[in-house]
């Protein structure tokens, strides 16, 4: 017999998506069985697997140790990342980081160990604020995503009430993200609010904008404002009015100004490693219910200009 204690951040979640999370070697029918056959007790009491979790329930396990003697053998990938992070807002619910370009957000097959949400858990096991043996079902992670060669601020939440309520204001669109590029020649107006419909080709990993609905298409809207030029250059701020993906650089190149260095879109080869992209402020807009983020509402965070890799360029 072994018992486990539901801590915060376990909390408010089915048993059965607890359980698949803990034990992610129990196979699912073995799982139902343990909890039709009265070997996993909630509060020492009979469970369904619809039963939701509270923090300070104990669980009882009357299961294989095979189980348990897994999860101990359990190595953290997240060590293998490094820890250092360019930080630029924490407190004890979210991060918000200055990701650099070439940063994958999360592992792909290419990349089996570092990512940003990787570097994340390591920096907070680092401190003492993540500890895997205890947060049985929660890790720390990231909420919004930006492409690996573009930079930026990325999101990340510390615990599970910060996730929820940080994934529910991406979805109701009460967190405002504005970026700058650098594009290249000059829209014909100096501001203004782009529409279009996007395809995008998976083999390519490329994005097609059509000016009206297409079948497939999706709706994308941009808005725009050109904050100088000179030469063959023009720094522009940009604000998502919806999220696609490649969307400033699809849709800045369909109106003949590609982002520098984004050869994909149509840019000329030249001095840039990256797309010119960066997502540099973020304002915390809510007009619902946030919880215990209610203290960001109304904030703003911007990164440093100076610290932008095309900043020289900048006009």
């Amino acid at each position: 017999m072994r018992t486990l204690t539901i801590k915060k951040n376990d909390a408010n979640q089915r048993l059965d998506k607890f359980l698949q999370k803990r034990f992610p070697t129990m196979p699912k029918p073995m799982m139902y069985m343990y909890i039709r056959k009265k070997c996993v007790k909630l509060n020492g009491k009979k469970c369904d697997i619809s039963d939701k979790l509270s923090e300070g329930d104990v669980l009882t396990f009357y299961i294989k140790d095979e189980f348990f003697e897994a999860e101990s053998e359990k190595t953290y990938e997240f060590l293998k990342a490094p820890e250092k992070l360019d930080i630029v807002y924490e407190d004890e619910n979210i991060l918000l980081i200055d990701k650099k370009p070439g940063v994958i957000v999360h592992q792909d097959k290419s990349y089996h160990f570092d990512s940003l949400v990787a570097r994340v858990q390591h920096y907070l096991y680092s401190k003492g604020e993540y500890d895997p043996e205890e947060e049985k079902a929660f890790s720390p992670a990231l909420v919004n995503r930006i492409d690996r060669n573009t930079g930026g601020m990325v999101i990340a939440a510390k615990n599970a009430e910060s996730l929820r309520v940080l994934n529910q204001k991406m979805k109701s669109r009460e967190l405002e993200k504005y970026y700058l590029c650098l594009l290249c020649g000059k829209p014909k107006q100096s501001e203004g609010v782009l529409r279009g419909y996007m395809v995008k080709n998976e083999s390519k990993n490329k994005v097609t904008v059509f000016r009206h609905p297409v079948e497939g298409g999706k709706e994308m809207i941009t808005k725009y404002r050109v904050l100088g030029s000179k030469g063959k250059y023009a720094l522009a701020e940009i604000e998502l009015m919806t999220g696609r993906t490649h969307q400033i650089r699809a849709h800045m190149a369909s109106i003949g100004c590609p982002l520098a260095g984004d050869t994909k879109y149509g840019a000329p080869a030249g001095d840039f490693p990256y797309q010119a992209l960066y997502s540099y402020k973020l304002i915390f807009s809510f007009t619902s219910d946030s919880g215990i983020l209610e203290y960001l509402n109304g904030k703003e965070f911007e990164i440093d200009r100076k610290k932008i890799w095309f900043s020289k360029y900048m006009l």
